[in-house]
Order: C-alpha cells, then structure tokens, then sequence
C-alpha cells in the first residue's frame, strides 16, 4: 500500500507493508536516528514526534500515521543537542535522539519548564549511561537560551 507522510518538512510516499511498523518504515529509509530498543514502547529509543506528539515508532503501523508531519532528529534545531553535550548529557548517544525529540515537544508547548516538568517529559525514555541529572540541566539550559533569543 502507498503511504505519504511528511517526515522532517519533506513530503515523503512509500509503499509499505500494512502491518509495518512506522520504526522499520523510517530505517528502511535511512533515517538511521530512530533506534530499534525494546520494540514494546518502554524505552523511548523509536521515539519520534507526529504532528508534534512524542510517539514510540516501534508500536505505530505507518499507514496508522498516513498523512502525519513525521518529526526525527534530524529535524530538529541543533540546539537541544548542544545543550546536552556541554552538560556532559551524553555518553553513548543511543537514547539522545528520543531525548531531544521528548524534550522539544515539551518545550514547544511549555517554553519555561520547571524539572518537575522536564523529569515528566522524558519520563519514557531510558538512559543507561548519563542518569538523568546532566539531561535535566541539558534541557534546562536550551530552554534558557531558547528564552533568551526570543527576548532580544
């Protein structure tokens, strides 16, 4: 069956599988950024953002989705991932773009999180590595600058 979908501001049409996965749709497109973890939404390393909502890609059928603005790293301002860098954030990188694309949803609907609110947001996305306190200051200080560009 003949899917489009918008993925990163590029209208996409791909013939699909109808019971194939949004997660295997996008990697067997080269969008390599969506990681494979759990395959039963847990992890939050297939995590992508449809029409702005963070979704686990490994439990969406594609042509669930068809006609949805589908958001990856890729297509997200580089800023989140900056941030998390300098904070020392990321380690092995294998749930960073989950992260990022968990963070930006919540910042695009909550400009000023508190860490309640950022802890909240990323609260299905598992990182072995960091822990989630220099991720926390990560998402802090992009929603800092984010402010502060907006401002002057």
């Amino acid at each position: 069956m003949n899917v489009t979908l918008t993925v990163n501001g590029v209208l996409r049409s791909w013939d699909v599988a109808p019971d194939e996965r949004l997660l295997d749709t996008l990697r067997a497109h080269h969008v390599y950024s969506v990681k494979r973890g759990c395959e039963s939404g847990s992890c939050g390393a297939c995590t992508v953002l449809v029409d702005g909502v963070p979704r686990a890609s490994c439990l969406l059928f594609t042509a669930a989705v068809a006609g949805a603005r589908v958001t990856t790293v890729e297509g997200v301002a580089e800023d989140l991932g900056a941030a998390l860098v300098e904070v020392g954030g990321v380690q092995c990188g294998f749930c960073t773009p989950g992260v990022i694309l968990s963070a930006e949803a919540l910042l695009r609907r909550e400009p000023d999180p508190d860490e309640d609110a950022i802890r909240r947001a990323l609260d299905g996305n598992l990182c072995r590595c960091t822990g989630y306190t220099k991720i926390v200051e990560g998402v802090q200080l992009a929603a800092s600058r984010r402010r502060e560009s907006h401002v002057a």
